[in-house]
């Protein structure tokens, strides 16, 4: 341990608080920038951690801010116990907490503990020979008798996924990029060194932690070959672009092992050692990804709850969200779901799921009417709250090696990573005052700045506001039952129950209106004004115009 953990003070909370709840994620590169570097740090997020609690969320999700050569724009860690001078120093840490938490926000941090940077101090040592005391804490191999890697595993990011190294002769495995090697976690110390990390930031008081490619910790000893992805099984290869070869393979052996169970086991045993902590974990494992998140959350000794890439591809339709949220439902009896439609690696949703620039606005405000009342908590994802669609940025703009790799037929995840817009009439939208920004903010996103939306009734911003609190105010909501309608129009129909909040939702995803028969045993006691949603009910019929939705109690 490199630094001593900062005493905080308990939060007094609900051991369960997580279920339900309605995270923020803040992606600390571009949120706001109080220094003039052109680059979002950490007294930016607390300047406006303010303006998170007046949109209802129950927490934040903070990406890296931690020490790293940045390859990866910060999941390259080479300090686990430490902020990246970029962003600030551990005080500014500490009083980003103490806001949060002074505003009734808690406080969830990601943690790469899959790999590290090749910069860290571990693979420094571990790469100095065969027989130094970190030697075996990193995945080594020696190579075939031609001189070839290992096996035939590849990278997510491109090409192979082992990186000769000429000092000590050998191949190491890297599941990303080549400066971002593999932890070994078969290695005892490996585990017990990540854990005293993860207990470091228990202590400053953090209140959960995402993560990263949970499933990734664990690889076969025996460094079998994966077979080839035969097109029609469940076990398709759907973590990557299809102008990735990483998908051509069937990902037995380099991910998703049986021992990462045990790891999972004691990582939640230290969080059980603190008051109200929790977990979410990023499963990225194709068509079995349910099965591993129900074999990762089940019996309440693992994670807390996990989430997948289902909802966080094109579809927008009424049969791709009951199918992923069915599938769920029946795969994990005992687990919890975390539900988003955008985070910092795929395009925003308002762009996959709109048509044309005309019906951005509308599938805004729709897409977190929907996302709001599933079962399960849901992440929001910094900006979607103002509508903003994919960022266009040129190659030479780009700073995702992923998207410099499969450039043009992938062009990466900067186009969502863009700076957040708050005074529209300002140079950068106000997200810094430097010549340039990291990355450039786009004229259209100024357009849709905070100021120019904040307490405009109608907006999209005020449409997420009052959503929230719908959502707050509704216990089945939270956590109540879910069931599907099976009806013969194309809408998104479904009950929630908790006690003698019994709530029916009719979601018209399409561009149309249309008239819903709703089953004879459903019968509505009453209109509920969910806000945005105009749909009203005429002799037993449900007429809702396009993108648009209905709601009654039952």
């Amino acid at each position: 341990m490199t630094k001593s953990p900062a005493k905080a003070k308990p939060q007094k909370s609900n051991a369960d608080w997580w279920r339900g709840a309605v995270i923020y994620q803040v992606y600390p590169r571009s949120f706001q920038d109080t220094d003039g570097d052109g680059i979002g740090d950490l007294k930016g997020v607390t300047e406006r951690l303010p303006y998170i609690a007046s949109l209802g969320v129950d927490a934040i999700w903070l990406s890296p801010f931690f020490t790293s050569p940045m390859a990866d724009m910060g999941y390259d860690v080479s300090d686990y116990c430490d902020v990246d001078p970029m962003f600030g120093t551990l005080a500014d840490f500490d009083a980003m907490m103490a806001k949060a938490h002074d505003l009734g926000l808690k406080v969830i941090i990601d943690q790469v503990l899959s790999h590290t940077s090749d910069q860290h101090p571990w693979f420094k040592e571990s790469r100095t020979s065969r027989d130094n005391p970190k030697a075996d804490w990193f995945v080594w191999a020696a190579a075939k008798p031609d001189g070839t890697a290992p096996n035939n595993w590849l990278s997510v990011f491109g090409g192979p996924a082992w990186e000769w190294d000429g000092v000590r002769k050998q191949y190491y495995m890297h599941n990303f990029l080549a400066s971002q090697p593999d932890l070994n976690f078969h290695n005892r110390e490996v585990q017990e060194a990540l854990l005293d990390a993860v207990r470091f930031w228990l202590e400053r008081g953090v209140d959960g932690f995402r993560l990263d490619t949970v499933n990734y910790y664990f690889h076969d000893k025996e460094l079998r070959d994966n077979p080839a992805h035969m097109p029609d099984s469940e076990e398709a290869g759907l973590d990557a672009p299809d102008v990735n070869p990483y998908g051509m393979q069937s990902h037995l052996y380099d991910k998703t092992q049986p021992e990462n169970i045990g790891f999972l086991k004691r990582f939640r045993t230290l969080l059980d050692q603190y008051d109200g902590r929790t977990s979410v974990g990023e499963v990225g494992d194709g068509a079995r990804s349910l099965r591993t998140v129900a074999a990762y959350t089940a019996g309440g000794d693992k994670l807390h709850m996990c989430y997948t890439f289902d909802l966080l591809g094109p579809d927008f339709t009424p049969n791709h969200i009951r199918h992923c949220v069915d599938a769920f439902h029946k795969s994990v009896a005992d687990g919890w779901v975390c539900w988003a439609f955008s985070n910092h690696d795929v395009h925003r949703h308002v762009s996959r799921f709109a048509q044309n620039a005309d019906e951005r606005e509308a599938v805004a405000k729709l897409a977190i009417s929907v996302l709001s009342t599933l079962r399960g908590s849901i992440c929001l994802y910094q900006g979607e709250e103002l509508g903003l669609p994919e960022a266009e940025l040129a190659f030479e703009d780009l700073t995702d090696p992923y998207g410099i790799r499969f450039w043009p037929a992938f062009k990466g995840r900067d186009g969502c990573r863009t700076p957040m817009p708050w005074v529209s009439t300002t140079d950068h939208a106000g997200f810094t005052t430097a010549a340039k920004p990291w990355l450039r903010v786009p004229a259209e996103h100024a357009a849709l700045a905070v100021d120019t939306q904040d307490g405009k009734e109608g907006s999209v911003l005020e449409h997420y506001r009052q959503t929230l609190a719908f959502r707050k105010a509704h216990a089945a909501l939270t956590d109540g039952d879910m069931e599907f309608l099976d009806l013969d129009e194309d809408v998104l129909a479904f009950t929630r129950k908790k006690g003698e909040d019994r709530l029916l939702f009719v979601f018209n995803l399409r561009g149309g209106p249309q008239e819903v028969k709703l089953p004879q045993r459903i019968a509505i006691k009453e209109l509920v004004g969910m806000p945005g949603l105009s749909g009203s009910l005429v002799d037993g019929v449900v007429l809702v115009e396009a993108q648009d939705g209905f709601c009654a109690r039952i």
